[in-house]
């Protein structure tokens, strides 16, 4: 659990019988980064003074190579260090490591100002304009994800080929194939909660070896620090069990992929009110209308941060769960955004981005879209009705990261929400991945060309 107050810490600290504290910050694939330090060196120094960090790491792919061409930090100017300030809000205890805690923290350049690309700051903007209008955003996170009965060394070794899902038929809200997953779902249902992150439920779901854990809806930058942390707590215990997780966007072409599907609601702080409904009316308000207006008129362009991989791309398929146009429907999955609830549960649904997301992108690009819908006084129009797959006069998604980064860099709102050097700093980042999967011999060029050509 977390301690109550940052003056409770040593007291909460002993309690625990901590040793080791995982200090630790998002990157831009939503990452944890970091190291870990003794108690004693955290309290006497860090807990204080931060932690450094070498810049590369805001530069750099997935495999870990640094991607030049970017102007935050580079060979040039000799990868110096950041500082990483602990955020005391978020330490807690995590169960699957013994004795140990995490405490996240925000990036800072060496002048005390924040590192404006950071996840975690893109985000925080976002919350403050929400803040300043007397607003705050609660927002929960369902993730799916594939469980193997392989070891990460055992699949890498096997180049990810063949690979044994711990089912072998759709298992959609089966109780008895997830049944013998337990030793599993359990630990990551009782750690996750025990840790503060509290799992509402876990259920099967359509593809082959595929979950679905859900966590409870929380303040948006809260929600992003358990969102993070679940995911790399699942692989730990994954490990910890001989087994294997994936949160990739897309494994099987022929099976569903991994969502990540983002309940939002905007909050009333000195009402504690659900803003999205109008009690009088006994419907939803004009702010709903309003803020799902700026999701339908703005979700296109800020797609990236959504789907930020080449595989992202291959999830959008019809008849999938996942969806492939922008459109809303009332409880209709089917649709990218999906109206859920009544009164003060009502909320929306964003099914667009997948489990491969940062979830501190997919929130801020989900709240500047509302926040620009209300701004403008837009409206959502007529409420979807049908098969969203089957209606070709509806907007799609990009089909591609390639178009998606287009749509980024020539996006007004992007710019205006979170600044021109935000922006190109993530086009960047994309562009590096679009070129190096161009690079690259896939098994489907070789099964196709090979011999036919």
């Amino acid at each position: 659990m977390k301690p109550k107050k940052n003056s409770a810490l040593p007291e909460w600290f002993t309690k625990e019988d901590i040793e080791t504290v995982i200090f630790a910050f998002p990157d831009v694939f939503g990452r944890l980064m970091g190291k870990r330090m003794t108690l004693d060196h955290f309290v006497s120094d860090a807990l204080e003074s931060g932690m450094h960090a070498c810049s590369y790491l805001m530069t750099v792919d997935i495999p870990m190579q640094v991607v030049e061409g970017f102007k935050i930090a580079s060979w040039q100017t000799g990868f110096g260090d950041f500082c990483i300030r602990a955020d005391l809000g978020t330490i807690r205890r995590l169960p699957w490591q013994q004795k140990t805690a995490v405490v996240l923290g925000d990036m800072l350049h060496h002048d005390g100002k924040p590192v404006e690309e950071s996840p975690r700051r893109i985000l925080s903007r976002q919350i403050q304009r929400l803040a300043s209008k007397n607003q705050k955003a609660f927002l929960g996170s369902e993730l799916e994800f594939f469980l193997f009965d392989e070891t990460y060394h055992g699949a890498r070794n096997k180049s990810y080929q063949n690979l044994t899902t711990a089912s072998d038929y759709s298992i959609d809200y089966h109780i008895l194939q997830p049944g013998k997953d337990e030793d599993i779902l359990r630990r990551l249902r009782n750690e996750m909660t025990a840790a503060g992150i509290t799992v509402e439920c876990s259920k099967g779901e359509t593809a082959d070896g595929q979950h679905e854990v859900n966590l409870l809806y929380s303040e948006a930058l809260e929600m992003a620090d358990r969102h993070v942390l679940y995911k790399a707590g699942a692989k730990d215990i994954a490990f910890q069990q001989g087994k294997a997780v994936s949160f990739m966007a897309k494994l099987n072409t022929a099976q569903a992929g991994n969502g990540f599907h983002i309940h939002t609601s905007i909050w009333d702080t000195n009402k504690k009110a659900n803003l999205f409904w109008d009690e009088k009316a006994s419907a939803p308000s004009r702010l709903f209308k309003q803020f799902l207006g700026g999701l339908l008129a703005y979700s296109r362009e800020l797609t990236y941060f959504f789907a930020p991989t080449i595989n992202s791309y291959k999830r959008f398929q019809a008849g999938s769960w996942a969806p492939t146009a922008i459109v809303c429907g009332q409880d209709n999955r089917t649709c990218g955004f999906r109206i859920v609830g009544h009164g003060n549960s009502l909320r929306i649904e964003n099914r667009m981005p997948g489990a491969d997301a940062n979830p501190y992108l997919a929130f801020a690009a989900t709240l500047a879209a509302g926040l620009k819908g209300i701004e403008e006084k837009l409206d959502c129009g007529q409420i979807y009705m049908g098969n969203a797959y089957a209606d070709s006069t509806l907007p799609r998604l990009p089909f591609s990261l390639e178009e998606a980064v287009s749509l980024l860099d020539a996006s007004k709102l992007a710019h205006e929400a979170f600044g021109n050097e935000v922006v190109d700093f993530y086009v960047h980042t994309a562009a590096s991945e679009v070129k190096a999967f161009a690079q690259t011999v896939t098994d489907w060029e070789k099964a196709r060309y090979f011999e036919q050509i």
